[in-house]
């Protein structure tokens, strides 16, 4: 593990560390900032000719901040002759515009990977993209990871498992997701049917499935961004006689009026994991934070030996 180099953006230095104190290795050390004028300022400080070097820095918000910090690191690392680069992206941001849905409009999920490749990344580790098909606008290798063994863990040490809960799907497009739960969690299964009416609003209508009456119901999504559709399937899902409610994501994005909304929402308790960090000011009583660190730390010492990372969620 000496020719493995780890180093952290400002993002989730925090990750970074947890990840580390997994290795058993210590974070290498880099300079970052800005510049007088605001242009980002970047140096190792440690020499990289010739080692395995990951990068680990979510494009969480503020986004643009965080995506030109990672193009940064990489290039920097590709002029100081790291023998392979390794983008760690927990969260991959503008994942959501993946296609086009509508005339005149961009892919900027297909933009962020080829600059990203384009920067000098060899590879790029990630987790829960919000399309499983943006691995495929990457042109270098992706390994994407699945925080589900880690969100299943919670839930089974709570006794929240078998015939008296339900999974609920929050939308159409969790369907897959809630499936695969509800296979680790046992219950019923329900499908909140969701009906976009703009580009920042959406409307629930019906549930599919179930039943839920007296069933503690647990909601998965990959994000929970404004909070809108899962509040929104909440109070559904609380109507249709629901003893208790816990929603869980991978990534935590909380931006907006999503604070609020999950305040006042009928929900027992909120799952996210620590991809993006969970800041005093998005802190609720309810809110548990659950580590993805262990599960980043096997795969990039998985990656550094040149072994499988598929292996990794079979075992689990």
């Amino acid at each position: 593990m000496r020719e493995l180099k780890i180093f952290s953006g400002q993002a989730n230095e925090d990750l970074t560390d947890r990840i580390c104190q997994h290795l058993h290795l210590e974070r290498a050390s880099i300079s970052l900032g800005k510049f007088p004028d605001g242009e980002n300022f970047c140096k190792l400080e440690e020499d990289v000719r010739g080692r395995d070097v990951f990068l680990v820095q979510p494009t969480s918000p503020s986004v643009n901040d965080n995506l030109l910090e990672l193009l940064i690191m990489i290039d920097c690392c590709m002029r100081a002759s790291a023998e392979r680069i390794t983008a760690v992206v927990p969260y991959f941001g503008y994942a959501r515009q993946d296609r086009k849905d509508e005339g005149r409009v961009p892919i900027t999920a297909k933009l962020i990977a080829n600059m990203i490749a384009r920067a000098g990344a060899d590879r790029v580790l990630t987790m829960d993209l919000h399309a499983a098909q943006i691995q495929g606008f990457f042109d270098v290798p992706v390994d994407h990871l699945y925080a589900a063994p880690v969100l299943n863990e919670h839930f089974i040490e709570r006794g929240l498992t078998g015939d008296h809960v339900c999974v609920v799907s929050p939308d159409e497009g969790s369907i897959k997701r809630a499936v695969g739960h509800g296979k680790r969690l046992g219950g019923n299964l329900a499908i909140v049917d969701k009906r976009r009416t703009s580009a920042t609003e959406v409307k629930q209508s019906t549930i599919i499935g179930g039943p839920l009456k007296g069933k503690i119901a647990l909601m998965f999504d990959d994000m929970i961004s404004t909070a809108g559709s899962i509040c929104g399937a909440a109070r559904l899902v609380h109507e249709a006689g629901a003893s208790e409610i816990h929603i869980a994501c991978t990534h935590g994005v909380l931006c907006g009026p999503a604070i609020e909304r999950l305040r006042d929402a009928p929900i027992d308790s909120i799952i996210v994991t620590d991809t993006i960090p969970v800041t005093a000011e998005k802190q609720l009583p309810n809110l548990v934070q659950l580590s993805v660190a262990p599960l980043l730390a096997e795969a990039i010492k998985r990656i550094h030996h040149d072994q499988s990372i598929s292996e990794l969620f079979r075992e689990r």
